[in-house]
């Protein structure tokens, strides 16, 4: 609180006192009292006002320090009413009683709020794991259909499966660090089990995935660092054009040059350094526009590419970046229309940690 802010309240209740001290003033002059003796007076009663104002401001003032720093140190803001002490005053007193009913009530709610969260979570999760079983008996019955049928219906039973799948990360995202178990990982078969789970899909596509040298062990987690690549196997799958190839290899100055080459724009890039491991999903699609880029890893933002082919819900690569945050893996991406899009994963690799095994 500043001086200039704690009179400007009290502007009123000042302006009557010198009212008040005016007319005390004059009614002296006129009885006979000395003006020497009234303005002796007005300087004793100007000089109390001063110092009851000047201690009135600095108890304000360090009680709102003190009321500041209990709310920087409480981590759920709304517990403030219960953890701060009633001031000395009646009317301090009557206005934290009416602050601890509006918390206890806030409180309340937010109470419902997190066990209708938790029961919705487990009810999402209980439904995956039941839909799993009518998914996994209708696969076993396409094999007894022709090939062709047999094909498409795979396909699209894995689209299901996926989009399951991500009901289930989504359901969980909000509490991932309690779910994920951090080791050291081979690249190439953490590669090799995401292609192998879309294999249908990418080849219901007609998409072509190449690989270069994936000969690193990186420290991640398995589950998620997989369903992560799987996401970004589906959208290049979901967005091809003719001929579709993916590229997955680790590169070191691939995002660099290709814009220095291109002109092209990118979000900032983590370049290798140390042991920095950098993963890079590479498609030949139709590309995002560069006006949506710094969009696409916002909730829900599905982009003109998804308005125009349809069936998208936005949540894959916003997934992507939750799961990247709570894993600490670098998640950058680079598009241009008609050409494509590199997405680039960074791990830390093995030896950077140290003695650490898993």
């Amino acid at each position: 609180m500043k001086a200039s802010e704690f009179f400007a309240d009290r502007a009123l209740g000042l302006l009557l006192r010198a009212v008040f001290a005016a007319v005390t003033a004059i009614f002296l002059l006129l009885t006979g009292t000395k003006p020497g003796i009234v303005v002796i007076l007005g300087i004793v009663w100007f000089l109390v006002l001063a110092c009851g104002q000047a201690v009135d401001f600095f108890q304000c003032r360090s009680r709102l320090r003190e009321l500041a720093a209990v709310m920087e140190g409480l981590d759920k803001k709304y517990l403030f009413a219960e953890c701060v002490r009633a001031g000395g005053t009646v009317y301090e007193r009557r206005l934290f009683e009416l602050f601890h009913r509006a918390g206890r009530s806030m409180i309340a709610a937010v109470s419902d709020s997190e066990a209708n969260q938790r029961q919705y979570r487990e009810y999402v999760e209980s439904f995956v794991h039941e839909i799993k079983t009518p998914i996994t008996a209708a696969e076993l019955v396409c094999r007894k259909v022709d090939p062709e049928n047999r094909r498409k219906l795979s396909c699209e039973l894995e689209k299901i499966g996926s989009h399951v799948e991500r009901a289930l990360f989504y359901a969980r995202s909000e509490s991932a660090q309690k779910d994920y178990i951090i080791r050291a990982e081979s690249l190439s078969e953490l590669v090799a089990q995401a292609v192998g789970e879309h294999k249908a899909l990418l080849i219901g596509s007609g998409v072509r995935v190449e690989t270069g040298d994936l000969g690193y062990t990186v420290f991640t987690d398995r589950k998620w660092a997989v369903f992560l690549l799987g996401q970004l196997l589906q959208n290049s799958a979901r967005y091809s054009a003719a001929e579709p190839v993916v590229t997955i290899s680790v590169e070191h100055n691939f995002m660099q040059e290709e814009n220095l080459a291109r002109g092209m724009g990118a979000q900032p890039l983590v370049s290798r350094g140390g042991n920095k491991v950098r993963l890079c999903v590479r498609d030949n699609g139709i590309g995002i526009p560069a006006h949506e880029l710094s969009r696409v890893f916002e909730r829900g933002f599905t982009g003109s590419n998804g308005r125009v082919r349809g069936g998208s819900t936005g949540m894959g690569l916003y997934l992507c970046r939750r799961l990247a945050d709570c894993l600490g893996i670098g998640l950058e991406i680079m598009s241009e229309c008609g050409v494509g899009t590199t997405v680039v994963l960074v791990f830390e690799e093995k030896k950077e940690l140290g003695t650490f095994e898993a």
